[in-house]
């Protein structure tokens, strides 16, 4: 299966009003904004998008009413994060019969598989639909772990195209492309490690904190592909302390926070997730006024 899907993908937050229910206008704002910033496809219901606090009909919902929006304009992805793999395959029919571009697949949720597991995982999801996916690699977070040998098990289904890379250890961009020999799109799923990932061979970006700093993601990424490495080198130094703020367990909150704070929409999460206070809230308030003190020209 051959896809072009390349460039800087948000993983698009969801919108939510003060009672929590979904703002799908908001949302829909949102994601006309980042198209028209340039991006190059969007990843609807991924971690940013609180995928696992939403219900299995809101996800499709989510996907039914903004699809429209983009008018096919960038391909669109949505996260599959569910708890079983049963579940999971049942999710990947339904984005299907919707009609997106294909689908971003966690390992099942709560359950820590080991590597047989894992792989069994994806394989299923793989032939639940004729979608292409994009692996989502994320062991920090999700304590599985496919390792080159194991995406190099895995390149006999043909939907698996892509992976998105997320163990935090740029390392694994070079063993992939050593072991893998050009077999799946690599994209980079860790902010602040995307210049590091982008001169190893990453053809594209999953991005939380392009949902704040569009303009910045798209030069950074556009300065990278072009191999002006000075370039992206300076605006990257200016960028990472915000991109940091992708690697913690409370991103979705932080990055809400720089979406507020430049006027692009709602701090507002859903529970568990609550509003940062105190002296963390200070502390991430500080990142981003700093950073918008001293905000480059592009």
């Amino acid at each position: 299966m051959t896809v072009n899907w390349h460039g800087v993908y948000p993983a698009l937050t969801t919108q939510f009003r003060d009672d929590e229910s979904i703002d799908m206008a908001a949302t829909a704002a949102h994601l006309e904004k980042m198209i028209a910033s340039g991006i190059h496809g969007v990843i609807l219901l991924g971690s940013v998008g609180e995928n696992t606090a939403l219900t299995y009909e809101e996800k499709l919902t989510v996907l039914r009413e903004l699809l429209p929006v983009v008018k096919g304009r960038v391909p669109v992805l949505s996260g599959v994060a569910e708890n079983t793999t049963r579940m999971a395959c049942a999710y990947a029919k339904d984005c299907e019969k919707i009609g997106i571009d294909g689908m971003m697949v966690l390992p099942a949720m709560i359950y820590k598989a080991d590597g047989r597991e894992a792989k069994e995982h994806f394989r299923a999801v793989a032939r639940a639909s004729g979608l292409p996916i994009m692996i989502y690699n994320n062991p920090p977070s999700y304590y599985v772990d496919l390792s080159p040998q194991s995406l190099l098990e895995l390149a006999d289904e043909p939907t698996l195209v892509a992976v998105k890379e997320s163990s935090g250890d740029p390392r694994r961009i070079t063993d992939l492309v050593n072991a893998l020999q050009g077999r799946y799109i690599l994209f980079s799923g860790v902010d602040d490690l995307v210049l590091e990932s982008a001169m190893l061979g990453a053809q594209g970006w999953v991005s939380g904190l392009v949902n704040a700093f569009p303009d910045e993601n798209r030069v950074l990424w556009e300065h990278c592909v072009a191999g002006r490495w000075s370039e992206a080198l300076a605006l990257y130094r200016w960028y990472t302390p915000l991109l940091h703020l992708d690697t913690h367990i409370k991103l979705v909150q932080y990055i809400k926070m720089c979406m507020a704070a430049v006027g692009m929409g709602s701090e507002k999460t859903r529970a568990p997730r609550l509003a940062v206070e105190g002296t963390e809230r200070t502390a991430i308030l500080a990142v981003i006024e700093q950073a918008l003190r001293t905000r480059p020209a592009l």
